[in-house]
């Protein structure tokens, strides 16, 4: 992998010789932070005592110059360089955040340095696409020949309206089922440079949706549930949040359980056992899950409906049931096996 970071670096150094200004260079250096920090225009305007405008203007006309000069071949460096990235990209699906690509051609965790090498390079070579990073899309690069700019962000906008079009979290299997690409990963690269997009496991969704992006203990434990299907015991909700792939998985049972208490969502239906009130739970005790039933009826029950009705929502044993039904404020015996409301 060092052999790639020697290519790389020698692409950017032939880059940089291209441009015969000093001041234009440095801008350059400057607004990709390949000598240091990532600069400002406002910043460099005030380093070269010239406005923030003209620093926009010269940094455009020099990427101009520069794309030019590589299409015609004036920057030998840069196709070994090319030939590295697009050769990585291919392996992860045709576009790639700046960051994981990075990270890839040189094998390890990349400075902020290096990520910029490759930010560079795609924004000069006519072979690759450059996203630049705003508030709806990481860094990213792309290999030109399946889309440029322009049509990498549609490519984007299109997964995001089908999964809107769904409501719910959508598989990449499930996405290729409805776009038309070459193959699935291309469909997982474009939807991974979204901010507007998030996925947990295989399944991906509106990075707003707290299945796909839990962002705290209450969403983490509606996803656990949710994909558990059925009541669970807090303490195996801890247990299930550890083995996650959650971001941060390191919460207390006690933590869990007071946000269970907390949250309307989460149904305490038996001892330390919850479960979600889209399921058709309902909050209350014993005693109003059977008001509640026998409301419904509109009639006097047996003890086994009773029982039986109250149990499809509570894990309680028959005995704590029947023990409810002794109160005499609430429920009056008709004979010896019913009960109906007391007046």
């Amino acid at each position: 992998m060092e052999q790639n970071a020697a290519v790389l670096t020698r692409a950017i150094e032939g880059s940089l010789k291209i441009i015969e200004q000093d001041r234009e260079r440095e801008i350059i250096s400057r607004r990709f932070g390949l000598t240091g920090n990532k600069e400002t225009l406002e910043q460099i305007g005030e380093m070269l005592g010239i406005t923030r405008e003209r620093v926009r203007q010269l940094e455009k006309a020099i990427l101009i110059r520069l794309r030019i000069g590589s299409a015609d071949g004036d920057i030998p460096e840069l196709a070994p360089a090319e030939k590295i990235i697009i050769r990585n990209l291919t392996e992860m699906g045709r576009i790639a955040r700046v960051s994981d690509l990075s990270d890839k051609i040189y094998g390890r965790k990349t400075d902020a340095t290096e990520r910029a090498y490759v930010a560079f390079i795609g924004s000069i070579s006519s072979a690759l696409s450059l996203i630049d990073e705003n508030d709806s899309y990481y860094s990213a690069v792309g290999i030109s020949e399946y889309g440029d700019e322009k049509e990498i962000k549609e490519k984007v906008e299109k997964i995001i309206e089908i999964i809107k079009k769904n409501k719910t979290p959508m598989s990449i299997d499930d996405l290729d089922n409805v776009l038309n690409y070459e193959h699935p990963s291309h469909i997982q690269a474009i939807a991974s440079i979204s901010k507007q997009l998030a996925s947990l496991g295989n399944m991906w969704g509106l990075a707003k949706w707290p299945t796909v992006n839990p962002k705290n203990i209450r969403d983490k434990i509606y996803v656990i549930l949710e994909n558990n299907k059925q009541p669970m015991h807090f303490s195996d909700i801890a247990a299930a949040i550890e083995e996650s792939n959650f971001k941060r998985k390191n919460v207390t049972i006690q933590a869990i359980h007071n946000e269970l208490i907390k949250d309307r969502r989460f149904v305490l239906i038996g001892r330390g056992i919850y479960a979600l009130d889209s399921w058709g739970y309902k909050k209350g005790t014993v005693s109003d899950i059977i008001v509640d039933t026998m409301k419904k009826a509109g009639k006097p029950l047996t003890r086994e409906e009773i029982v039986r009705e109250v149990l499809h929502s509570r894990k309680v044993k028959e005995t704590t049931i029947l023990l409810n039904l002794q109160n005499k404020k609430l429920f009056e015996k008709v004979d010896k096996n019913s009960y109906t409301l007391a007046k």
